[in-house]
């Protein structure tokens, strides 16, 4: 428990009173003591002990009527209201009251305000942040969420809310990490609302290889490039099943639209902007009930996130009339993303379409104030952002000017090397009769299919896969979102941005865009691999994953008369389809050999191994490093470079398909050697430095899974977590990713469902209730979550109940 933590620190506090006034680096693992200690303002303002509780709240002029709320044993709150603004107006002040500061940091760091609170270290980063655009995309979104008054009227009262709780605080009472970071929390906005959806945004579609791409294709030339970097893995089993007819008539588009030979001349000397890194993802699936052992539909969801302290998501129920729902929300937004009501179920998982493209700027001035752009030249607009930063008197200022395509992100000294970026999430919604927050409302009051289907008509991005279950037997799943319509090979490379072709072409009619209702195999699923099969006649490029979702499709085509059980059993499954296709390909090339390391007592014991990534074994680190070491090896003409240029690393299943199929290929060639290697000669590279070091730590030790505070300050972190696990397996938790919300719902009458996440309901690290679930979580351990019926409902243990009163009916 972290009161442990500030005990021991207690204990230490006069020897290290002489640092009680000194400033910690930000991530320091020691927060400045001296407010920490401080016995009016410190740690012990914020301690909260087990078992106290008001059974009142404040009474408030916003509120219609009264509300009760019921705090579970978890302390996931249930809000019974009598209208929907009461609902967020009290969602919005519970919230806030546990998860004000990380609401608060995570406002501002999505928009590039984290000098003003920690000083220079952070100016990259909001510089960053900045020339994004992060903060006109949430203006953007705002602005078409405004055209719908219900939507607009939702996030104000949540805004309210979140307010009533702030305006009550004094600065004693601040939450911890404001106090230790000494700054105020602001008050809240619906344009925070919308900063918060869009760093989600951020976090799973600014996800882009133009630039690293553009480069390799130079440096290796299209033969080989194309060898190397195919687009679909013929081994992909797809979101929508390949037996799908798309039996519509498509857009004409013309079919090539590869860079041109002036766009390739020469290397782009830009880094990347930091982007969420490959490998996360999430999983769901739904179960048609002939597939389970009680007839009724399953649905399944877990979304794989960065792993923070406070968590990611915050569990609650609404209920209102028309409403009875139940699931995680995001700190920060009304509503509820994944969960469930009476009657259906729905759960998410990122789609990866490439919906960020990059395009070289031709200056038409040496000035750069206009641009060539269709025959005619363009006047960049700027905006000036002030960059405040503690300790500086005065602000940094940087100019970003805009195009027709986006802002300039990258900028250089010569006059063709400036980049724009055209990113979705900075677009303005095209009117329509809702949005985003109207979609998740709809799914909130859904009875069936029918209006799961007209709840996404409204939601636009980040584009996500929709999977859904009824009580009354339907099952679907929709690759959902604005989908960009483009010519094949449009975005996969820089282009040129004074060529108005190179403009998308719109987006994919919604009823074109993947999707399948109640397939013959009794079942869907998602696990961010390619939507479609080569049958799908619209081109798309982006990042999918290659192994969790065969085996999870596998598994669930194995499976019947499936149970909860089983369901829970999936998500925790730590096999691996990579291990299992690419150990054997490494040990038969070992063979192959005649090095005595054939028979080394560890390659021994991963001839035993069974492909799964459990916490204790020994064999999956072996094979972990040794792919990888392969892997260096094999590319080494783009390893090599990688520090100093951006480039692409070819995937791990090209990677083993080459191993495999092309064992003499000339990619093999170990650059720097006379000799000219294979495969094998490779693989045994590879893995003579690793046994001469050994491994023997477990794969646990070796992952080093642990939970960082949002701000990296340690002392309130998780530490180690001991835990299996891998990317490339369904439960697919890694150093600091993975599940950040297991959910299991059978849509019996009444539903059961049962959820976890690694962290607690309250972000105040004095709380029992800060962490409470890390460890049930990394057990594999699930709660029930409690669906009430009314605020009177006890056939689950409710620790208290709070009155919420409108102002003069106290």
């Amino acid at each position: 428990m972290q009161t442990v933590k500030f005990l021991a620190a207690a204990a230490l506090s006069v020897a290290l009173a002489v640092l009680a006034t000194t400033h910690q680096p930000f991530g320091s693992k020691l927060p400045a003591l001296g407010p920490l200690f401080s016995p009016f303002t410190g740690f012990w303002q914020n301690a909260e002990p087990l078992g106290t509780h008001p059974d009142r709240a404040p009474s408030f002029p916003e509120l219609e009527a009264p509300v009760r709320v019921a705090f579970d044993e978890h302390m996931a709150p249930h809000i019974f209201a009598e209208n929907l603004h009461d609902a967020a107006f009290v969602q919005g002040y519970i919230t806030a009251k546990d998860r004000l500061w990380q609401m608060d940091f995570i406002s501002r760091a999505a928009v590039g305000r984290i000098s003003e609170i920690i000083g220079e270290q952070a100016l990259e980063y909001d510089r960053n942040q900045r020339r994004k655009g992060m903060l006109l995309a949430a203006e953007n979104a705002l602005k078409g969420w405004s055209r719908s008054a219900e939507e607009l009227a939702l996030l104000e009262a949540y805004a309210a809310g979140v307010n009533a709780y702030v305006n009550s605080l004094q600065p004693a009472s601040y939450p911890l990490e404001f106090k230790l970071m000494g700054y105020a929390p602001e008050p809240w906005a619906p344009l925070k609302c919308a900063i918060f959806f869009k760093y989600m945004a951020e976090s799973l579609c600014f996800r882009n290889d133009d630039l690293p791409a553009t480069n390799t294709l130079a440096l290796l030339g299209p033969e080989l490039f194309a060898q190397l970097f195919p687009e679909k893995d013929p081994q992909q089993s797809p979101v929508i099943p390949e037996t799908v007819n798309w039996d519509f008539e498509t857009i004409p588009l013309e079919r090539e639209a590869a860079p041109s030979p002036e766009m390739m001349s020469g290397l782009i000397p830009h880094r990347q902007l930091p982007q969420a890194p490959k490998g996360i993802g999430s999983n769901n699936w739904a179960v048609a009930g002939r597939k389970t052992a009680r007839g009724n539909p399953i649905l399944c969801n877990d979304p794989h996130l960065g792993l923070r302290l406070p968590a990611i998501w915050y569990e609650l129920q609404l209920s209102l009339p028309g409403i009875n729902a139940y699931g995680v929300s995001l700190p920060g937004v009304p509503g509820i993303i994944i969960g469930f009501n009476e009657q259906i179920a729905w759960g998410v998982t990122n789609v990866g379409h490439d919906v960020v493209d990059w395009y070289k700027i031709q200056w038409a001035d040496e000035e750069k104030n206009t641009y060539h752009y269709g025959g005619q030249t363009k006047v960049a607009s700027r905006l000036v952002e002030v960059i405040k930063v503690r300790g500086r008197k005065e602000p940094v200022l940087d100019t970003v000017k805009y195009t027709i395509w986006g802002p300039v992100v990258h900028e250089a000294e010569g006059p063709r090397q400036d980049m724009a970026m055209h990113w979705l999430a900075l677009d303005t919604p095209e009117p329509k009769p809702f949005y985003e927050m109207g979609a998740f409302l709809r799914l909130l009051k859904g009875q069936g299919l029918e209006d799961y289907t007209t709840a996404l008509k409204g939601y636009e991005s980040p584009a996500q896969n929709f999977a859904f279950a009824s009580q009354s037997g339907d099952i679907a799943i929709t690759v959902n979102g604005d989908l960009p319509l483009k010519r094949d090979q449009q975005g996969r490379f820089v282009q040129d941005g004074s060529d108005p072709e190179n403009a998308w072409f719109g987006f994919i009619p919604r009823d074109q865009i993947p999707q399948v209702r109640n397939p013959e195999r009794g079942f869907v699923s998602s696990a961010n691999q390619n939507s479609t099969g080569p049958g799908y006649p619209y081109y798309y490029n982006g990042r999918f994953d290659h192994y969790r979702g065969r085996y999870i499709n596998r598994r669930l085509e194995e499976m019947d008369s499936i149970t909860v059980k089983d369901m829970m059993g999936l998500q925790l499954d730590n096999y691996s389809i990579l291990a299992e296709e690419g150990a054997p390909l490494l040990l038969g090339l070992l063979d192959s050999t005649t090095s005595g390391l054939r028979t080394h007592p560890e390659i021994q014991a991963l001839r035993q191994w069974d492909f799964r990534f459990e916490k204790e074994a020994t064999a999956p680190v072996l094979f972990d490093r040794w792919l990888d070491e392969t892997r260096r090896l094999t590319f080494d003409e783009l390893s090599g470079i990688e520090d100093s240029v951006e480039v692409l690393i070819p995937e791990k299943w090209v990677l083993l398909s080459l191993l495999r199929s092309q064992p003499d290929h000339t990619i093999f060639d170990i650059q720097g050697t006379a000799a000219r290697e294979t495969a094998a000669e490779v693989v045994l590279k590879a893995l003579e430095p690793i046994i001469e070091e050994g491994t023997g730590e477990n794969w646990s030790a070796y992952k080093n899974t642990h939970i960082d505070h949002l701000a990296r300050i340690g002392a309130f972190s998780s530490g180690f977590i001991d835990v299996g696990g891998f990317a490339d397996a369904p439960n697919a938790i890694k150093e600091g990713h993975g599940p950040s919300w297991r959910m299991v719902v059978e849509l019996s009458d009444p539903v059961q469902a049962y959820g976890i996440y690694p962290g607690g309901q309250s972000g105040n690290p004095g709380s029992p209730y800060y962490q409470s679930m890390v460890e049930q979580w990394a057990q594999g351990a699930y709660n029930p979550l409690f669906l009430m019926k009314g605020p009177g409902d006890r056939s689950q243990p409710i620790r208290y109940m709070v009155a919420f009163e409108p102002k003069g009916q106290e």
